[in-house]
């Protein structure tokens, strides 16, 4: 890690002090230079726009963060648009321009590794938000995954109640170039295995609520409508896209549905009956870890006063890791859960048609 400024200036104060050079001018040391200190650039690349908490959440919070820790730092900010070869080119461009940390959200956790190789030879530590990326990361923060997916399968057993006994389940599972996708599949299962049949199990390409519609409907189409008696979607999107699904087929009644994100259509899915849950991960937590993790890096700090655990990757062990616990959130949990915790007002939630149900739900103005 480089050697900051900070850290070079408080040598020569000592020096100048124990040679009884009183008289030296230490300004060199202090104001402006010191404030210049802080005057570096982090880059966020995320991956997607298809989920819709990248750009609502994700970003503003952690620039938010960045900007109360380092009031003179700056955000190079890029997204991949679920490309991997857009993602290696914006972070290769980053590094060119001189970015002194990376927050990395990989749009292919392996295909970055090559790019996550070069940050550390140029000398650019790299943060893993979210996934956890191959190759020499410094940091990585995440919302633990199988406890998304254990959420998920008991609040689908307990809406499906007697019928969760053998019945038919479809299961929504993310894209499978993320390890995540894979974590919160295993949670999941580990919950319904034996409990349910699992009737068709599909992997969403992109996490896209279009690929999910697709798949969607292909399990009503194999199974009848009538067959099916939950849905496990593995977030928002893909949730909303097997609705979509469901409602193309001119079903209903919906069965239970569950989901990921706490995206605001979610919630209001929710109360409209149309989506059984979803699960809020603490975006605010986990930006402002990741932030804090970043400016700790760029300014040659060790990440002991950031970091609660360590990981290890397919290819670097221990890595200081932050592992933030989700929440489930349904009808019943919407005010406890996202007003109370400040994440939306009842007045962002509750549009003029959703007043009654709201009021119903206990949202009130």
């Amino acid at each position: 890690m480089r050697t900051r400024t900070r850290h070079t200036c408080t040598r020569h104060v000592v020096a100048a002090l124990v040679a009884g050079l009183m008289a030296m001018p230490l300004a060199a040391c202090g104001g402006d230079d010191v404030a210049d200190t802080d005057a570096f650039t982090v880059g966020l690349l995320l991956p997607s726009r298809a989920v819709p908490r990248w750009e609502h959440s994700d970003k503003p919070l952690i620039e938010q963060r960045l900007k109360e820790l380092c009031a003179r730092c700056t955000m190079e900010y890029a997204n991949a648009e679920n490309d991997a070869t857009r993602q290696r080119q914006q972070m290769e461009s980053m590094i060119t321009k001189g970015v002194e940390v990376l927050i990395l959200d990989a749009a292919d956790t392996r295909a970055l590794r090559s790019s996550i190789q070069e940050a550390r030879r140029a000398d650019v530590p790299v943060v893993a938000y979210d996934r956890l990326a191959e190759g020499p990361v410094s940091g990585y923060v995440t919302v633990d995954g199988g406890q998304v997916g254990r959420l998920q399968g008991e609040a689908l057993l307990k809406a499906m109640g007697d019928r969760a006994n053998g019945e038919n389940v479809v299961m929504l599972n993310g894209d499978p170039t993320s390890p995540n996708a894979a974590w919160y599949k295993r949670g999941a299962l580990s919950v319904i295995t034996g409990k349910v049949t699992i009737s068709r199990s599909y992997d969403t390409l992109g996490w896209s609520k279009e690929n999910a519609h697709t798949n969607m409907s292909a399990a009503i189409a194999a199974l009848g409508p009538d067959r099916i008696d939950g849905v496990l979607a593995v977030n928002d999107s893909i949730a909303a896209g097997a609705i979509a699904a469901f409602k193309s087929a001119g079903v209903r009644k919906l069965p239970p549905i569950t989901g990921q994100d706490a995206d605001i259509e979610a919630v209001r899915r929710i109360i409209r009956g149309e989506q059984y849950m979803t699960v809020y991960k603490p975006f605010a937590a986990e930006a402002d870890a990741a932030a804090a993790m970043a400016v700790a890096l760029a300014r040659g700090e060790e990440l002991d006063d950031v970091a609660t655990t360590t990981t290890d990757s397919p290819t670097t062990e221990d890595i200081p890791s932050v592992l933030l616990t989700p929440s489930a959130v349904t009808v019943d949990t919407i005010e406890r859960t996202l007003v109370k915790g400040g994440v939306y007002t009842v007045d962002q939630i509750c549009t003029l048609e959703l007043r009654h149900a709201c009021e119903k739900a206990g949202l009130s103005r």
